[in-house]
């Protein structure tokens, strides 16, 4: 057993864990944040997408132990209380779900690709990055709209936060 200690959703928590806890069972069993969805155990799927110090990680391929000392973001902290995180409100807005099991990890994704792309997406960057998240149910087109609108949301931000400082 092996004490891990991280921030978790701007929380300082710990626990112990068998040195071979991944990280995603650690968040949802030891912690019960059980947004972070476990889809296929093989890395396949994204469903397990969180923010480990800012970059989107699939918890099932990182230790518990690993990610010791990090920040993590789950599908939890994401939001602001009750607003939702603009991709939030755009997969709700534009349809981005159905029956909503890889919606955690698509956000999460999302959330990076547009984090690292803060001068705009365009639709074959969406879904060239969206490989490695699996969705069901949707076909992704109303994915990739929900992405690119939230894009553009989350680029206006920045230009009104740019003008402000200025």
């Amino acid at each position: 057993m092996s004490d891990v200690s991280l921030m978790v959703n701007g929380k300082r928590v710990s626990g112990a864990a068998e040195d071979r806890t991944l990280l995603v069972h650690f968040l949802r069993e030891n912690l019960g944040l059980t947004g972070t969805h476990v889809g296929c155990d093989t890395s396949q799927c994204g469903a397990c997408v969180v923010h480990v110090d800012g970059k989107a990680v699939k918890s099932c391929t990182m230790l518990a132990v690993q990610a010791s000392g990090s920040s993590v973001v789950t599908i939890e902290g994401l939001a602001n209380g009750a607003d939702l995180h603009p991709v939030q409100a755009a997969f709700k807005e534009h349809h981005g779900l159905q029956c909503g099991f890889c919606t955690p990890g698509m956000i999460m994704t999302a959330t990076d690709m547009i984090n690292r792309h803060p001068e705009g997406l365009d639709e074959a960057t969406v879904r060239a990055e969206l490989e490695g998240n699996i969705c069901r149910c949707t076909g992704y087109h109303n994915i990739v709209k929900a992405i690119l609108a939230a894009s553009k949301t989350m680029a206006k931000g920045t230009k009104g936060k740019a003008k402000q400082a200025a």
